[in-house]
């Protein structure tokens, strides 16, 4: 008697979205965890200051976001 399987990869099929969008330091290659800093620039723009704690270089990132009116 046959038997089917169904083989399921344990590897995703791409990273999760807050694990590839983590910054990366343009100077040592060190990957950043959490913003130093935010703040509201408008009502649908965020700044965020990142500071590397391997080598101390620092920049900031503008993030827009998606309005949802009901």
């Amino acid at each position: 008697m046959p038997a089917l399987a169904e083989i399921l990869s344990t590897k995703p099929s791409r990273l999760p979205p807050r694990m590839s969008d983590r910054p990366i330091c343009t100077i040592c290659a060190d990957s950043m965890v959490a913003a130093e800093a935010s703040a509201f620039l408008s009502e649908n723009v965020i700044s965020y200051l990142w500071t590397c704690d391997n080598c101390g270089y620092g920049f900031v990132t503008k993030h827009s976001t998606k309005i949802f009116r009901n």
